[in-house]
């Protein structure tokens, strides 16, 4: 198992204090060291003293001042701590991932279901999972988790009447693990691959009426659970389905111990693809227990993390007694509530003005009211936390800038402060109509936005939402035309970690062969992003969109030494394709090599 998270407890150690070194580009090549500055300045070399960036410039220039400032002795005590990239490669601060579910990537990694194009194919994957680990095979009672269903790629291979239905013929049911012996009576979770549906074994839904001590199977109606729904038999008993705020009825704590090998799959994973920082979307109580018991015992993670504390409907206001935490030392900060406002498009649950096109019977729904949503959002700005509101349906984002609109009179005339400085941010903002995107920049809300999703979806997004409605669906170009900024992320494990894929579907809107709906051009291609704009909405702009500019996301002096070392020049290979087989060569956190190491160039 992957053993650097506590292996590395002291960032600030005097040794690793006083080390200076070097990184240059090729002397075959012209600078190709990417700064992100604000003028997006390239330069030959970097500086690094101990974790932070001291210098760049000309070699010349940094050796120069190298010595003027006592930092080194003689030339020679400096050109031995000069690391050359190989020729190809190109160096950029290393990436952050603005929308991640940290732990639930790991769970994924353990069970992945994405390849599997039917029930049995699902069924077939929980069995294999099963035989191949004694310890879960040997006891019945241990929860076997998985991710990644997704009924819209078995809609190819089956006559089901619509990819967004709710109709429950459209869904499985627990009768497909009770049918096979080394499935059935155990207790198994799969989570849809957009986490917003999940498909339970009859196990699950029994040990939850245990615990709930629903008599005779009487489960509550879907009329009382707001923003939620259960899939049910002709007996009105569940069938396996759970969506959106019902999964509340059939969740269980995780032990730490799993949480823990979650956890190191994941950085595993992030340090290899070299993102060195991830804005977890929404820390469950447990999710942000398991994040301070490490923190507490004097761990430093080994990944920075931004956390979004989870926000529950039922419970008591907490937003002026919870505490924040921003603690450069340990790398966990958390000063951001996440509000999870509708549902998603993929399951239906994403909330439009008008009904799915694919389904005229359903508008999706809304998980949280626009009553709520009006009371709490201005009271926790106004307690100090930023907040950050899941929205993807159109009529969800509307509600969700009415409801920042709001906020931002009752701020200016309570208390004289500009909404914008709080740095407000809608999760996904998917879809849009053209009155909000205008509106969403004007309000000075950031973007938080995952352009894998487009690649993603757009096979089915016209299907879903019609010629006119789809226009609006990830309209990247429109949003920043409007002053609005954006920070990108993947949404894992929804999608892929790599972040070169984030950059590549941002700039070309075309599957990984290049091809679209629309053809090689991309999807709808004037919401294209330059390759600037992407490069800086995975470094400096999640940087902003954290609080943390000052520290991370570009390479100046006086900034952390967060920085990748990339195989290939993505910012002017001619090919876009050529970006998704550009390797990380190296990934640098606080001045140290994490994954690879330092290739000698020339």
């Amino acid at each position: 198992m992957f053993d650097l998270p506590f292996t590395y407890p002291n960032s600030h150690s005097e040794t690793q204090s006083s080390r200076i070194y070097t990184v240059c580009s090729s002397t075959n090549s012209r600078p190709v060291i990417y700064t992100v500055d604000a003028e997006n300045s390239v330069k030959e070399c970097i500086v690094v003293r101990g974790t932070d960036v001291i210098d760049s410039g000309s070699l010349v220039e940094v050796l120069d001042r190298a010595i003027s400032r006592g930092l080194v002795s003689t030339r020679s005590e400096f050109s031995d701590a000069v690391h050359y990239i190989p020729e190809e490669a190109i160096v950029v601060p290393s990436f952050t991932d603005s929308h991640v579910h940290s732990l639930e990537y790991g769970f994924h990694r353990l069970l992945p279901l994405d390849d599997a194009d039917s029930i049995p194919a699902v069924v077939s994957l929980v069995k294999s999972f099963i035989l191949s680990n004694p310890s879960v095979h040997a006891d019945k009672a241990k929860w076997v988790y998985g991710w990644g269903y997704d009924k819209t790629r078995w809609l190819q291979e089956t006559n089901f009447p619509s990819p967004n239905s709710t109709n429950t013929e459209t869904w499985p049911t627990y009768h497909a693990f009770e049918s096979d012996p080394v499935t059935a009576g155990r207790p198994i979770w799969l989570t849809s691959k957009d986490g917003h549906a999940i498909w339970t074994s009859k196990r699950v839904i029994e040990l939850a009426e245990e615990r709930w001590g629903f008599k005779d199977g009487k489960w509550p109606e879907d009329e009382e659970l707001e923003g939620g729904r259960i899939m049910r038999g002709e007996d009105g008993r569940p069938n396996g389905i759970f969506l959106d705020n019902a999964q509340a009825l059939i969740h269980v704590p995780t032990p730490f111990e799993d949480n823990l090998a979650r956890f190191e799959i994941t950085v595993a994973d992030a340090l290899a693809n070299g993102v060195t920082a991830m804005h977890d979307a929404g820390f469950l109580a447990e999710t942000l227990e398991f994040y301070e018991k490490l923190v507490e015992e004097g761990r430093v993670l080994p990944i920075r993390m931004y956390a979004m504390h989870n926000f529950n409907a039922s419970a008591p206001y907490w937003g002026n007694s919870t505490k924040k935490y921003d603690n450069e030392k340990s790398r966990l900060k958390m000063r951001s509530v996440k509000l999870i406002c509708d549902g998603a498009m993929r399951s239906g649950g994403a909330y439009l003005y008008e009904p799915y096109t694919d389904e005229p019977s359903s508008t999706g729904f809304m998980r949280l009211p626009a009553s709520l949503l009006n009371e709490i959002i201005p009271r926790f700005i106004k307690d100090g936390w930023q907040v950050n509101a899941h929205a993807i349906g159109d009529r969800a984002n509307g509600v969700v800038l009415d409801a920042f609109e709001k906020a931002e009179r009752e701020l200016r005339d309570e208390q004289d402060l500009d909404l914008k400085h709080t740095r407000p941010r809608i999760e996904h903002a998917q879809i849009m109509t053209s009155q909000d995107l205008a509106r969403i920049g004007r309000v000075g809300v950031i973007a938080s936005i995952q352009p894998t999703h487009v690649t993603d979806d757009m096979w089915y997004g016209e299907a879903r939402l019609g010629p006119e409605r789809v226009k609006g669906l990830y309209a990247f170009r429109s949003m920043m035309n409007s002053g609005a900024r954006i920070t990108l992320g993947t949404d894992i494990p929804v999608e892929g970690i790599n972040p070169l894929e984030t950059f590549y579907a941002a700039i070309t809107r075309t599957d990984k062969s290049g091809n679209s709906p629309h053809g090689p051009n991309g999807w709808f291609p004037e919401q294209k992003l330059t390759r600037v704009e992407a490069l800086r909405g995975m470094t400096i702009d999640p940087a902003y969109a954290s609080f943390s500019e000052s520290t991370l996301g570009s390479l100046e002096p006086g900034k952390k030494a967060d920085f990748v070392v990339l195989s290939k020049d993505i910012m002017s290979v001619r090919d876009p394709r050529e970006v998704l087989e550009t390797k990380v060569l190296t990934t640098v956190l606080d001045g140290r090599v994490v994954f690879g190491k330092f290739v000698k160039g020339v």
